[in-house]
């Protein structure tokens, strides 16, 4: 099963590139930039990843972005994630970046932006690996500073696919940000919003993703499934929910494997993706192979999950096709081997 999951082209549509920072990188960054560490070493740095909820995450994952300063630390950051992705025969990515965690630190949004422009450039060129940028809010600050970095990003809507929405969720509705999300939306940009898991009123968000943001895309979305009326409307809209079962297994203690089976016989457009792999220590080959060895997955099921994703990416319906084609070769070649 570890053959057939690396033979197939994969794409992953929930990654936060900062979230892909890991321990080695952190010190290399931090001594480069004169910055102290409350770390030694970069094992002290993974032993103190002792989080089991949502906000225990967060307040890690930001701290680590401080060593987060030039241009070079961004496109770094990008390159070695789309180093590991390539590896693992991922062949397009959808990434999130968070430019409010930066730019509240006096880093330019510019500066943000073009480390990563050029590290999706060499990746494509030197890698094969295409990809699409994605702007994430941050829902803990305001929707005045959410509409501030809109603004900042409209002269870069070239190298921006679509906005989305994440950090602390607890009393951050969708509706806090409908406005901003409008106009990205009128920008021509795609929206998702994050619904993590057993959050507080999240059934309430999820309907607002639906019914007042009609979102393009939902990530997380699991407790969807409580409730019928929404797995139908996310069934008739056609939209994928990215899940990322190795970080749910940290917030939830559980990899939602179960949830995910249920998702896929309802024709609900589930897909597998990483979401900060540097913290949970799995990228996207080994989200698959969790479900593999702890849920028993099929070769189907591992199927119909990479082609949904595909399929619910924001790539033009001629690119999805040739993917799509791709896809189904690995796939037939694998089997007959």
């Amino acid at each position: 099963m570890r053959d057939f999951i690396q033979a197939l082209p994969k794409a992953e549509l929930h990654v936060h590139l900062e979230g892909t920072l890991e321990p080695e990188h952190i010190f290399a960054l931090a001594q480069r930039n004169a910055i102290a560490l409350e770390y030694e070493r970069p094992e002290d740095v993974v032993a103190a990843y002792d989080f089991h909820d949502l906000p225990s995450f967060l307040k890690i994952y930001y701290a680590a972005m401080d060593v987060l300063r030039e241009e070079e630390d961004f496109y770094e950051l990008a390159w070695h994630y789309f180093q590991r992705a390539a590896a693992q025969h991922v062949v397009y990515v959808e990434p999130f970046f968070d430019p409010q965690a930066h730019t509240v630190r006096g880093v330019p949004f510019e500066t943000v932006i073009n480390g990563i422009s050029r590290a999706q450039q060499d990746a494509a060129e030197k890698l094969g690996v295409e990809s699409n940028l994605i702007l994430c809010f941050l829902r803990d600050m305001s929707a005045e500073s959410a509409a501030e970095t809109l603004a900042a990003a409209e002269p870069f809507l070239d190298r921006i696919i679509g906005v989305g929405l994440d950090s602390d969720e607890k009393d951050n509705p969708p509706s806090k940000f409908a406005e901003v999300f409008a106009r990205a939306r009128a920008l021509g940009l795609k929206l998702t919003m994050h619904c993590d898991v057993n959050q507080k009123d999240i059934l309430d968000h999820i309907r607002e993703c639906l019914d007042l943001i009609a979102v393009d895309r939902i990530d997380h979305g699991i407790n969807a499934l409580e409730d019928p009326a929404l797995c139908e409307a996310i069934v008739e809209r056609g939209l994928g929910l990215t899940i990322c079962p190795v970080s749910n297994r940290f917030v939830v203690q559980n990899l939602t494997g179960d949830e995910i089976r249920q998702m896929l016989a309802r024709g609900m457009r589930a897909t597998i993706n990483s979401d900060d792999p540097a913290y949970f220590r799995a990228y996207l080959n080994e989200n698959f192979e969790a479900l593999v060895d702890e849920v028993a997955f099929t070769e189907a099921e591992i199927l119909q999950l990479v082609r949904n994703a595909f399929t619910v990416s924001w790539l033009t319906e001629s690119r999805k096709t040739d993917y799509l084609a791709r896809v189904d070769a690995a796939s037939r070649s694998a089997v007959a081997h």
